[in-house]
């Protein structure tokens, strides 16, 4: 009996459920792929129902955006997000050497080969059991990480080890070791999407840091540009206005296509800076002496990125603003010239129609005149004749 539902309740309810953080429970090994997809948006799903169906999986509905399946040798989650998408393969089971058999290696390899799309982020990971004396920091980074830096912290309440070093190695991914402590499954796996968020989210703000170094000499050209116009505009006559707003026009119409091309990247990145701090707040970190922690490593390296995308985008924006300005400034001057103009031409006509007025009286009083001769001379016969 009660009330009928709104129409998208269940469709915005279950949003908040979408692409949930798998049940992980150590010893796992993790190969994770994130891809900027082709032009054409169905050919994921197509690759994904090829993959499934093989190992006898139900398929994956066309209008899903996440999917996650057994398919016995390794078990694989799947997400669509708007700009990208996200592979996972899990495969129980330790590695004799940690990165020497990776989940991947699991998957048919002429599936992977013409798996749609563009890789921005790919990580393989370790999921172990701590032991029992305590992982050996000293040598981690030598021993599994090429001798890279790392960059790690104690997590979730000190429960969880993470370390990487945020590296692409020789196979092309990276490496990331998580040591369990008293992680319930869904923890670890909550642990785990976190981090590759993190380089995900990453790589997907840094996109428009390549964007905003070109956009440097194109603004110092605009603002020369516009500079020399405003230089131009305190001599300029009436005779160079038209050539002057010529050149303004074409000025405001670059830059506007400037910011529509980038307005989109710029946005985005802010978007997706403020998810990387988000998932860095929700590791709860503890600091190891010694080690760069998640948030350090993003606020040292990711944040001036950000800062200099941020700069040139509101560099553009008042780049924007002041040729804006600078054409309603000199569309008023025009204006004005045009009302000068106009009132010279007006004080023309009056002057014609004056001269008119004038003449046509003239030609008036002329006509009167040889009216009345005429009307004498009809009279002066009529009395000749009386």
């Amino acid at each position: 009996m009660s009330p009928a539902d709104h129409a998208l309740r269940r469709v915005l309810n279950d949003e908040v459920h979408a692409r949930p953080p798998e049940r992980v429970k150590p010893p796992v090994r993790l190969s994770y792929l994130a891809l900027v997809p082709d032009q054409d948006r169905t050919a994921d799903i197509k690759a994904l129902n090829d993959l499934v169906t093989r190992y006898g999986a139900p398929a994956p509905r066309s209008d899903q955006n996440h999917y996650s399946a057994d398919l016995g040798p390794f078990r694989i989650k799947w997400e669509r997000h708007t700009e990208f998408l996200r592979y996972k393969f899990f495969v129980t089971g330790a590695e004799p050497v940690p990165f020497t058999a990776p989940a991947i290696a699991s998957i048919p390899q002429d599936w992977l080969a013409t798996l749609p799309g563009k890789v921005i982020s790919a990580y393989h990971a370790v999921l172990l059991p701590e032991p029992a004396g305590g992982v050996a920091m000293e040598t981690m980074s030598e021993t599994y990480f090429n001798g890279n830096a790392l960059i790690g912290s104690l997590t979730s309440g000190g429960k969880g080890l993470a370390l990487t070093d945020f590296r692409i190695h020789d196979d092309g991914f990276g490496r990331l070791m998580i040591f369990d402590n008293g992680l319930t499954p869904r923890q670890m796996g909550r642990l785990v999407q976190r981090i590759m968020e993190i380089d995900t989210y990453r790589m997907m703000a840094l996109l428009a840091f390549p964007v905003a170094r070109a956009l440097g000499p194109q603004l110092q050209q605009a603002e020369q540009e516009l500079l020399a116009i405003i230089d131009a505009m305190q001599v300029a006559t009436e005779d160079d206005e038209p050539m002057l707003f010529d050149r303004i026009t074409k000025l405001e119409a670059q830059v506007e296509k400037t910011r529509s091309d980038t307005h989109y990247r710029f946005s985005a990145a802010v978007a997706y800076h403020t998810l990387v701090e988000q998932r860095v707040d929700e590791l709860r970190e503890q600091r190891i002496e010694g080690l760069q922690t998640f948030r350090e490593f993003n606020e040292r390296r990711l944040s001036p990125a950000m800062a200099t995308c941020r700069t040139t985008s509101a560099r553009l924006e008042a780049v924007l603003e002041r040729v804006g300005r600078t054409t309603m400034l000199l569309s008023t001057r025009v204006n004005v010239t045009r009302e000068k103009q106009n009132q010279q031409v007006l004080k023309s006509m009056d002057r014609r129609a004056t001269m008119q007025l004038r003449l046509q009286q003239t030609v008036e009083g002329l006509s009167v005149a040889a009216i009345s001769y005429y009307i004498v001379g009809l009279v002066g016969y009529a009395a000749k004749g009386i």
